[in-house]
C-alpha cells in the first residue's frame, strides 16, 4: 500500500529568529504510532498497532505500509533499522516477538519469542548495525535484557548481568521505544518510572550496572521517566510526567551533566507530559508528548512550546537532520527548522 499524502502546513512558530515549521505528511492509517527509527534525510521506518510497520525512503514524502505475515494483530512498540532494507521491530505484550527484515519489509523472520505471561518489552537501541540491546519490565523484581551481536538474528538473555532488584510497581515505558539509550564504548541509560523512578547504567554493553535515582514525578503507575538521550556521555535529558495529566508539568523534565549520576531541573520547563526527546545539536533539544511538543535552545535549560498536536515519538535522522514525530491514527509530522 503506498499514500502519497498533501503537506498541511501549520503555522511556524518562532523562538528567538528560529522558526520551526511542523507539516503533515501521513494520517488516517489504522495504527498508534510509537517506534521510529529514522536512519538518514531519505530514509525512515515506524511502528504501530494492529500489526503496522511504515517505510520512508524519500524523507517522509511518501509511505509503504506493511504488516508482517501472521503478526497481524501486534502493537509494534519500537523499531530499529539500519537501512532500507534491514529492520527489526518488537511488540509489548506477551508472547512477546522480535522479528527482522532484510529486503525492506516484504518479509519477517522471528528471531525471538518469549511466552511468558509477564513479559513486556519497552524498547531498544543499537550501538552499530550488529550490536544492540532490548530492555523490558522486571520479571520477579528484576530488568529483563536482551542483546544482540548479529543485527538481531539472535538474541541473548543477560538479565542476571543487572543484580539490582527493583522496587514494587517499578517499571518501564514502551510509549516511544526511548526510555533507552546507548552510546558508543558500550554505554547504556535505561530510565524507568511508576513507583519508583530510576537510571540504570552500564559502560561495558551490559555485563556491569550501576543504578543512580532520578527524581522525576513518580509514585504511581502512570508517572515516572518515559524517554531518555545524551548529547555526549555526560549531558543528558530525562522526560516523562503523568500521561493520565499530560498537561500538568509539575517535575516532569530534568538534566545531567554527568553521566546521569546526578539530576537537576530546568529553568523553564516543558508544558507537559512528554513521551520523547531527542537532542538536535549541543544546544537545540525537542520534547513532544499527547499535549504538545516544546523546543529548547540552551541546552535543556529553558522549553517553548511550538505546537499543540498529539505526538507519542519523535527522532532525528542517525546520518541527517530530518526530525519526524508521529502518533495515533498513523499520523506523522516532519519538523523542519529554518
Amino acid at each position: 500500500m503506498r499514500i502519497l499524502l498533501y503537506l498541511l502546513l501549520l503555522t511556524p512558530f518562532t523562538v528567538f529568529s528560529q522558526t520551526y515549521e511542523l507539516s503533515t505528511v501521513n494520517t488516517g492509517t489504522n495504527t498508534s504510532i510509537r517506534g521510529m527509527s529514522v536512519v538518514s534525510d531519505s530514509i525512515a521506518w515506524v511502528s504501530g498497532s494492529n500489526g503496522f510497520v511504515g517505510k520512508s525512503i524519500d524523507g517522509g514524502k511518501e509511505w509503504t505500509w506493511t504488516k508482517p505475515k501472521g503478526y497481524e494483530t501486534l502493537d509494534f512498540r519500537d523499531i530499529e533499522a539500519f537501512d532500507k532494507n534491514h529492520a527489526v521491530i518488537v511488540n509489548a505484550g506477551s508472547p512477546a516477538y522480535i522479528l527482522r527484515t532484510g529486503d525492506g519489509g516484504k518479509s519477517w523472520t522471528e528471531t525471538y519469542k518469549n511466552p511468558d505471561s509477564a513479559i513486556f518489552l519497552d524498547g531498544m537501541s543499537f550501538w552499530d548495525q550488529k550490536n544492540g540491546i532490548i530492555f523490558g519490565d522486571p520479571i520477579q523484581n528484576h530488568l529483563q535484557l536482551l542483546i544482540t551481536d548479529d543485527g538481531g538474528c539472535t538474541w541473548k538473555d543477560i538479565s542476571a548481568n543487572l543484580k539490582q532488584t527493583m522496587a514494587t510497581g517499578e517499571a518501564g515505558f514502551a510509549a516511544s521505544g526511548t526510555g533507552i539509550k546507548t552510546m558508543a564504548g558500550g554505554k547504556i541509560w535505561i530510565a524507568t518510572g511508576g513507583t519508583k523512578s530510576n537510571i540504570y547504567t552500564s559502560d561495558n554493553y551490559g555485563l556491569s550496572w550501576k543504578r543512580y535515582d532520578c527524581p522525576i514525578l513518580h509514585g504511581k503507575s502512570t508517572t515516572g521517566a518515559f524517554s531518555i538521550d545524551f548529547y555526549t556521555e555526560n549531558q543528558g535529558i530525562v522526560v516523562g510526567g503523568d500521561y493520565e495529566k499530560d498537561k500538568e508539568n509539575t517535575n516532569n523534565i530534568l538534566l545531567t551533566s554527568d553521566g546521569g549520576k546526578s539530576w537537576a531541573k530546568p529553568s523553564r520547563p516543558v508544558f507537559g507530559y512528554r513521551s520523547g526527546v531527542i537532542w538536535y545539536d549541543d544546544k537545540t533539544c525537542f520534547a513532544t508528548g499527547t499535549s504538545g511538543t516544546d523546543v529548547s535552545r540552551d541546552g535543556g535549560m529553558n522549553w517553548y512550546h511550538i505546537s499543540e498536536e498529539s505526538f507519542n515519538v519523535i527522532q532525528k535522522a542517525k546520518n541527517g537532520k530530518l526530525v519526524l514525530l508521529a502518533g495515533a491514527k498513523g499520523l506523522i509530522y516532519t519538523l523542519k527548522i529554518k
